[in-house]
């Protein structure tokens, strides 16, 4: 009842759809009613009597009313099944897409602890098994919890003491499959908890394959991978075997009731109370009586799995983002870009990375952050962003707290380039314009020369119709990185920053990368996070972070002559030492 509750939100809108479900189906039970009526009338009519002169044409009538009343009861399963199925998929259309937006809104403290493969399980495959067992498994049920209750009604109706004779298994049953759906639905919540746990280990394995493959780990790997799909089968086999047994406790149940009613329903047709025909639909009709318990029990496996399928996507959804949009929050105005740390402390748990950090940046200045390993260098773009909000302090753009806008409004005025560029699955185009809002062809192409990638695509078969391959997989380092810049270049926001954009480059490529980051920081307010000295000197200003706070502040030039930590750092590089220092 409570995931019904949690799914009635996303029924608004198909009231009239599932009222007209509903009443195919209350007239599919209706068929299903009458099925053993025309043969009781040929048993009681014609061969109990003899045979009457008119014998041919009321078995003929009879016949041609069972092919109707199957017929009508098959078109009207088809109306039921097809509405259930087409509502079962909006609603859950829905809340998938509802469920991924809000993945996108949780806090990056939150993805740090999750397992990429376990969300993208909930997404596809929980929802799925959602959407699968609401159509195979709930409408059958339902269908039979109709059927029930009026075969219930007609038996008494018949003869109430035979009904209760037929009816004395059903409360104990319905104890037992009680008690048995709760181990089932244990089993089942372990075993889909175990199954997201593989999600993540594939999805894991796949990402790092290139890794595991130099470092010949595809032993333990796969050995890792095949315990947690061992530990699986045995939550399986348990929740299988339970459904099994539960199924042939009703089996036996069924037959001892049917044997009951043959007993004393004989009886009562030699006694005069019932005729044979009635005793035929009372058979007919226990039969059925007891199909929902048997289709439960038929189902308990599924349905305790789609339960626990239902637990994990609403315990995602309830998941609640650290970092959100604040009471009172504005759209921000348009920036010139101005940025400012005032005292700003933050930390990692008990890691203490910025200690009252206080520093300006005039808006257009081109600023490189620099320094060791771990200091806080692109934590700075993490709190200015709003991935994370410092433990104390303040961060203001043109002297607007940041907090005091809202996400998006603060976001969609900051172009950021990553270390590893995210590239989709799309074309080339449809990769720079992403984020840009309505921009033509010939834009694309501008960011695309402004970032010295215009020629490595026209040289392309399809040019910028090309289809990036995974991770864009099908480019260098260097061109993934310059199709990146090029979408910031797109978006032509007033403050840019950069994460490590030259890491792991080769010179050449990294000389097109610099030549293009010059290119686009010009104008903007810009903070480059970079241990190659070589990129830093091309700033207006570098800083240098040591101990969470600013150790020194300067341009190039400056820096070198005070001969402090940023000369020993550039002598170090210069002088043949790793070029990423640090």
């Amino acid at each position: 009842m409570t995931l019904l509750h949690r799914f009635r939100p996303y029924m608004r809108g198909e009231g009239l759809v599932l009222t007209g479900g509903m009443t195919a189906l209350i007239a599919a039970t209706a068929m299903k009613l009458l099925e053993p009526w025309p043969l009781k009338f040929v048993v009681d009519s014609v061969l109990r009597v003899g045979t009457p002169t008119d014998a041919t044409t009321v078995i003929a009538l009879c016949a041609g009313a069972l092919v109707a009343i199957t017929a009508l009861r098959a078109v009207f399963q088809f109306i039921a099944t097809t509405v259930f199925s087409l509502v079962g998929g909006r609603v859950l259309t829905r809340v998938r897409s509802d469920l991924f937006a809000h993945v996108q809104r949780l806090s990056a403290d939150f993805h740090e602890k999750s397992r990429a493969g376990d969300i993208t399980l909930r997404l596809v495959g929980d929802v799925g098994m959602l959407k699968d067992t609401a159509v195979t498994a709930t409408l059958p049920l339902l269908g039979n919890v109709l059927v029930l209750a009026g075969m219930i009604g007609v038996m008494l109706w018949l003869d109430w003491r035979l009904a209760l004779v037929a009816l004395v298994p059903l409360p104990l049953l319905w104890l037992a499959t009680r008690r048995v759906s709760a181990r089932i639905g244990r089993a089942s919540r372990a075993q889909r908890k175990r199954e997201g746990a593989i999600a993540a280990t594939a999805g894991e394995a796949l990402a790092g394959m290139r890794a595991i493959q130099a470092l010949g780990l595809e032993g333990a790997v796969s050995r890792m991978f095949s315990g947690a799909n061992e530990r699986s089968l045995t939550d399986g086999v348990r929740s299988g075997r339970l459904s099994a047994a539960l199924e042939r406790m009703v089996d036996a149940m069924v037959g001892l009731a049917t044997a009951a009613i043959l007993w004393f329903g004989a009886h009562a047709v030699i006694s005069g109370r019932l005729t044979p025909g009635e005793l035929l639909v009372f058979l007919t009709y226990l039969k059925n009586t007891f199909r929902p318990v048997r289709e439960y029990a038929k189902y308990s496996g599924r349905l305790a799995k789609a339960t626990a399928a239902g637990e994990r996507v609403f315990d995602l959804l309830d998941q609640v983002p650290t970092v959100r949009n604040r009471e009172g929050a504005v759209a921000a105005p348009a920036f010139k870009g101005e940025i400012a740390f005032h005292d700003v402390q933050f930390g990692y748990g008990e890691a203490r990375v910025l200690s009252g950090l206080d520093l300006t940046i005039p808006a257009g200045q081109r600023v490189a952050v620099t320094g060791p390993s771990g200091i806080g260098k692109s934590t700075l773009l993490t709190l200015l962003l709003r991935l994370r909000d410092p433990s104390s302090g303040a961060i203001t753009v043109d002297g607007t707290d940041i907090g005091a806008v809202t996400l998006a409004s603060l976001r969609s005025q900051i172009s950021f380039v990553a270390q590893e560029p995210l590239l989709f699955s799309t074309t080339i185009a449809e990769n720079i314009a992403l984020g840009a809002g309505e921009v033509t062809r010939a834009e694309i192409e501008a960011a695309a020369r402004l970032a010295d990638a215009h020629g490595f695509i026209a040289s392309l078969p399809d040019g910028y119709d090309t289809v990036v391959s995974e991770r864009g997989a099908n480019f260098s380092a260097g061109q993934r990185q310059r199709l990146a810049i090029a979408r910031a270049a797109l978006r032509q926001s007033p403050i840019l920053m950069m994460d490590e954009p030259t890491a792991g480059l080769d010179s050449a490529s990294e000389d097109a990368v610099a030549d293009a980051i010059d290119a686009l920081a010009e104008g903007r307010t810009t903070l480059l996070v970079t241990h190659n000295l070589s990129l830093a000197a091309r700033m207006d200003r570098i800083i240098l972070l040591h101990d969470g706070k600013l150790a020194e502040d300067g341009t190039h030039a400056d820096l070198l002559a005070r001969g402090g930590k940023y000369a020993a750092l550039w002598r170090l590089q210069q002088g043949g030492g790793l070029r990423d220092a640090g």
